[in-house]
C-alpha cells in the first residue's frame, strides 16, 4: 500500500464513533487538518490531512474482538505511514474487568513493541479531571456520578490504577498531579522512574488544560499515546503545528435539520426537555411498541415530514432510567439497545431522504448506527459546537451521494440548549 503524498503526523484508533469525533474536535482547534473513517479503510488515505481518527465500535464488544478490530486500524495506520498512534476511549474509562482498554492497549504495545505508555482519561473542559490517580466526573468521584448504573459498563471503583490493573498483565502505575505540575522534564523523570520499577502503563494526574499541555511535550516521540480526548490538545505542537482557522473550514450548510436521539444519559435528557420547552416538535419511540413489532419508523417519517420545512425536529427514545430498566427486563440489555438504534437509524436514513442536510445524533451507540445507515465512509472535521462535538461534514449514500452535515455527540455531552444551538453555528 502507498503512503500517502502527505506525512500523516498522528494515527488514531477510537472505541467508538462520538469518541472519535470528539478527539476529531480537539485536534482541528490545535490546528491539525483530520479526517475521521468509520471503520478501518480498504483503500490507501485520499486526503490531504495531518492526522486520521479511525472509528471502531469496539468499547463494549468482547475483548477479543475488540483487540482483532484495533490491530487491523493499526496496521492501516502504519501503512499511511502515522508516526505516533493515540488509542481514544471514553472520558468515563468505560470498561470492565474484562477490558477493553487494558487488552486493547496491551496488544498496540506488543504490536508496536512498546514497552511504556501512558493512560488518562482527563478532559477538563468537559470535567472530566483524574487527582491522586482518581477520576472525578464534575465535583464528585466517577462511582457517585451516575456511570455507576450504566447499563453496559457499571463503573464502581474511581481508581484507575486499580481500573486498569484488573484488565491488564503489565504493572500499572502513577504521575501524579506533582510531577504534572512541574512541567516535561519532571513528567519525563517520573516516566524513566517508573519504567525502572518495571511499570508499563501509567495513569496521569490532570485537573487542568494547563496540566495537559505540560504532559504535551513529554509524550513526543512515544510510539503509543493512549487517553480521552484531552492529552490531544497538547500533541500537534509536538509536529511545528499551531491553532488556524483553516483547519476546521466546512462547505457551506443547507437543507433541512433534524435531531435524533438515542441516548439515557442525564444530559440528553435535559437537552430533549430543553428542546421541548422551547416550542419545537418533538416525538418519543415507545420502545414496547418497537418489541411488539409497530412500524414506528414509518410512524415517526410519517410524523416529521409535513414538520421539516419548519425547522428541526426531534425524534428521541430518550427515557428515564426505570423505563429503561422496564424494557431491558423484558427484552434483555443487548436486545433492547440494538433494536433502538436500528429504529433511530433508519429514522435518520428516511429523514436525510426526505431532504435533511442538517443532523444532529446524541449517543455513541446510536451515532455508530446511524453512520452506518447513511452509509458515511468519512468524515471531515470541522468547528466545534460544544466541547467534545463539532460539526462534521460527509458525503451520504441516503443524500443521493450528495453531502451532509452531521454532529454526533456522545451522551454526556453539550449544553442544555445544544438541539437548538447547533443550527445557529452552521
Amino acid at each position: 500500500m502507498t503512503h500517502a503524498a502527505h506525512p500523516l503526523l498522528l494515527g488514531c484508533i477510537a472505541d467508538d464513533f462520538t469518541g472519535a469525533t470528539d478527539l476529531a474536535n480537539n485536534l482541528v482547534r490545535a490546528g491539525m487538518r483530520v479526517v475521521q473513517t468509520i471503520g478501518v479503510p480498504d483503500g490507501p488515505l485520499d486526503a490531504e490531512v495531518d492526522a486520521v481518527v479511525v472509528a471502531l465500535k469496539s468499547r463494549t464488544v468482547p475483548a477479543a474482538e475488540a483487540v482483532a478490530q484495533s490491530l487491523a486500524a493499526l496496521h492501516w495506520l502504519q501503512a499511511q505511514g502515522a508516526r505516533q498512534i493515540y488509542f481514544k476511549y471514553c472520558s468515563t474509562f468505560d470498561s470492565t474487568p474484562a477490558g477493553n482498554i487494558g487488552p486493547v492497549t496491551e496488544a498496540l504495545m506488543d504490536a508496536l513493541q512498546c514497552d511504556f505508555t501512558i493512560a488518562t482519561p482527563a478532559f477538563p473542559d468537559n470535567k472530566r479531571t483524574v487527582f491522586k490517580g482518581y477520576l472525578f466526573a464534575g465535583d464528585v468521584l466517577l462511582n457517585e456520578s451516575g456511570m455507576q448504573n450504566h447499563p453496559l459498563t457499571p463503573m464502581t471503583d474511581a481508581n484507575l490504577v486499580r481500573v486498569l490493573q484488573a484488565q491488564s498483565r503489565r504493572k500499572v502505575g502513577l504521575i501524579d498531579h506533582v510531577a504534572v505540575a512541574q512541567g516535561a522534564a519532571a513528567i519525563r523523570a517520573r516516566i524513566a522512574q517508573l519504567r525502572g520499577e518495571g511499570v508499563g502503563i501509567a495513569i496521569v494526574d490532570a485537573v487542568s488544560n494547563d496540566d495537559l499541555l505540560r504532559l504535551g511535550p513529554a509524550l513526543a516521540g512515544m510510539p503509543l499515546v493512549t487517553a480521552g480526548s484531552g492529552v490531544a490538545i497538547g500533541l500537534p505542537a509536538n509536529f511545528g503545528i499551531a491553532p488556524s482557522q483553516a483547519a476546521s473550514a466546512l462547505p457551506a450548510a443547507c437543507g433541512l435539520r433534524a435531531v435524533v436521539s438515542g441516548s439515557c444519559s442525564l444530559a440528553t435528557n435535559r437537552q430533549v426537555a430543553n428542546f421541548i420547552a422551547a416550542g419545537r416538535p418533538a416525538l418519543a419511540l415507545d420502545p414496547l411498541q418497537l418489541a411488539a413489532g409497530a412500524d414506528v419508523v414509518g410512524q415517526a417519517l410519517a410524523w416529521a415530514e409535513p414538520l421539516l420545512g419548519d425547522g428541526p425536529v426531534l425524534v428521541y427514545s430518550t427515557a428515564d432510567p426505570s423505563t429503561v430498566k422496564s424494557v431491558q427486563g423484558r427484552l434483555g440489555v443487548e436486545e433492547a439497545g440494538a433494536m433502538v438504534e436500528r429504529a433511530i437509524a433508519a429514522i435518520a436514513r428516511g429523514l436525510v431522504e426526505r431532504g435533511v442536510r442538517q443532523l444532529v445524533v446524541a449517543g455513541g451507540e446510536t451515532s455508530g448506527a446511524c453512520v452506518q445507515a447513511l452509509g458515511i465512509a468519512q468524515l471531515q472535521i470541522g468547528g466545534q459546537i460544544d466541547p467534545g462535538v463539532p460539526w462534521c461534514h460527509a458525503a451520504s449514500a441516503a443524500a443521493g451521494g450528495s453531502g451532509l452535515h452531521i454532529a454526533l455527540k456522545s451522551g454526556n455531552f453539550g449544553s442544555d440548549d445544544f438541539f437548538t444551538k447547533a443550527f445557529g453555528q452552521l
